[in-house]
């Protein structure tokens, strides 16, 4: 069972920023083998979401920046879901519960997103279309999506 939890940076205490950070490092760094500045300062204006299994495992987690922070849109990026959650489909219930705060919380908007381009057919699943190029984004093929507002 999963245990959501929708923070901003403010609200997240050492422990939750540290299992957040681990996650995000085991994911990117180790298994994708990417060498990349995580701590890119966006994270202190950032909404996190985190799928937790027990007190302290992160199985899920994604973080939204407000438009102006990465791109005109509002953005869902930095998304996951550790190795022992995959083929679950916990990546689809995280972006489905990223999406719904969105518009919870910020109302009918437009989201971008810079996904890695091996997985534009899921964003594609999830309402994204592709626009622009393709292009390397720390030694990995990414194209930006966006999601147009939801009719409201």
């Amino acid at each position: 069972m999963i245990r959501w939890e929708w923070l901003h940076f403010a609200g997240l205490d050492t422990s939750t920023l540290y299992a957040i950070v681990a996650a995000r490092e085991e994911v990117f760094v180790v298994e994708q083998r990417c060498a990349y500045r995580d701590a890119d300062g966006r994270d202190p204006a950032a909404w996190h979401l985190i799928g937790w299994s027990g007190e302290h495992d992160v199985a899920a987690y994604l973080r939204v920046l407000l438009p102006g922070a990465r791109f005109a849109e509002h953005s869902i990026g930095r998304v996951l879901t550790t190795a022992p959650f995959r083929g679950q489909g916990l990546g689809r219930e995280l972006m489905l519960r990223g999406q719904a705060r969105v518009a919870e919380q910020f109302g009918s908007v437009p989201i971008r997103i810079a996904a890695q381009a091996h997985l534009a057919h899921f964003y594609g699943s999830l309402g994204f279309v592709a626009v622009g190029d393709p292009y390397d984004e720390d030694d990995i093929t990414h194209i930006d999506m966006l999601r147009a507002a939801p009719a409201g």
